[in-house]
């Protein structure tokens, strides 16, 4: 039911399709982030439109409300939710481990309370595994164990959980329409990730996900970490970068081997009145824009820059309407949409450092660092 096929390189960057139950993902891909089963302020359709290829949804927060149990009862994620794509559950683990003082950690799993009524749960491997395959997501992955980046000793006892949590998150499995990706951690610390990629890949997963980034390291520390990790990876299976979503972290990631990316930044921004572009974030509350009659990002063919201007799209958003929300989400997730699209093309042509060195270069001339 899984196949990756890599259909190109060039240096480090790859370019596949990852066939799954519920169709074909062209990577690199950028997947939104839905993560209450809805992406926030678009419809699925509105996804369609966009040429999103999949979404991602919570197992924790639905856990909590709705609850597995219902899902599965209507149907799984996909009718639930009216998406007939493929979908990504993650585990539950990053959700629980930024509880800070609600949770506990041992051997077996975590026991939290939640952030909704303080009621208290546990979650083992087994009962992650058991939520995802109720939640029926095409691909599921491993209970992990996210720690700080700059703590050795800890990142040392996270990563030997994760290693077990994930030997049992395999044998826990009972769906052969899921693929189960293990996830690598280890903080910023090389012998850490070496050992991690190495007794994972080991273990034998369908793909494999790099988490424990975007958490407060440096872009530097991100980009080293992922030239150590990815070269020990299969070449032939999907790499996951989990919560990293940025035009430049797209452009910079792919460079080091990545495949697949989700972020809920481009629709977190939007709702604060934030355009994503190619040049760099824009505020689209500023004033200078209140008579501007050009779309959010020229050039940019989504619905929101295809129909209306940056004085009506500012008017939405000075006034917290609704449809500014949509309009800036259907755009800053059709701009992540097209960049991988547009990386995967470079990749495939031959002319991966041409367009990397292009977009650094317009954003150098715009004098951008977001």
């Amino acid at each position: 039911m899984f196949d990756f096929q890599l259909l190109g390189t060039d240096g480090a960057a790859r370019a596949g399709v990852y066939r799954t139950p519920h169709g074909e993902i062209e990577t690199p891909v950028f997947m939104p982030v839905g993560t209450q089963a809805t992406v926030k302020a678009v419809s699925p359709r509105d996804l369609r439109d966009l040429d999103a290829s999949i979404v991602l949804a919570n197992t924790y927060h639905l856990y909590l409300r709705p609850g597995d149990e219902l899902i599965a009862e209507q149907g799984g994620l996909h009718a639930f939710m009216g998406w007939d794509g493929p979908i990504l559950t993650d585990s539950g683990g990053f959700q629980v481990f930024s509880l800070a003082e609600r949770r506990q950690v041992d051997a077996d799993g975590v026991t939290f309370r939640s952030h909704l009524d303080g009621s208290e749960h546990r979650f083992t491997p087994e009962v992650s595994i058991g939520i995802q395959e109720n939640l029926g997501a095409d691909v599921i992955v491993c209970f992990d164990e996210c720690a700080p980046a700059d703590d050795y000793d800890y990142n040392v006892e996270a990563m030997d959980r994760t290693h077990a949590w994930a030997e049992r998150c395999k044998e826990a499995k009972t769906r052969d329409d899921q693929a189960l990706f293990g996830i690598i951690q280890g903080g910023v610390y090389p012998d850490l990730r070496r050992e991690s990629a190495r007794f994972l890949t080991g273990l034998g997963f369908d793909g494999y996900a790099i988490g424990g980034l975007s958490v407060g390291e440096t872009k530097v520390q991100m980009h080293e970490t992922l030239e150590i990790v990815t070269p020990i990876l299969p070449a032939d299976q999907p790499r996951y970068l989990m919560g990293v979503g940025t035009p430049r972290d797209l452009v910079e990631c792919v460079a080091r081997g990545v495949d697949m990316f989700d972020c809920v930044l481009p629709t977190r921004t939007a709702r604060t009145g934030a355009a994503l572009t190619r040049l760099g974030r824009i505020n689209m509350r500023n004033a200078q824009y209140a008579e501007d009659p050009r779309p959010i990002e020229p050039g940019c063919d989504c619905y929101a820059c295809a129909n209306f201007s940056r004085a009506y799209v500012r008017h939405l958003a000075t006034r917290n309407e609704i449809l500014g929300h949509q309009l800036l989400s259907i755009h800053n997730l059709h701009l992540m949409v097209t960049i991988a699209r547009e990386l995967r093309e470079a990749v495939l042509a031959g002319r991966f450092p041409a367009y990397r060195e292009a977009f650094w270069a317009a954003r150098r001339a715009a004098k951008s660092d977001q």
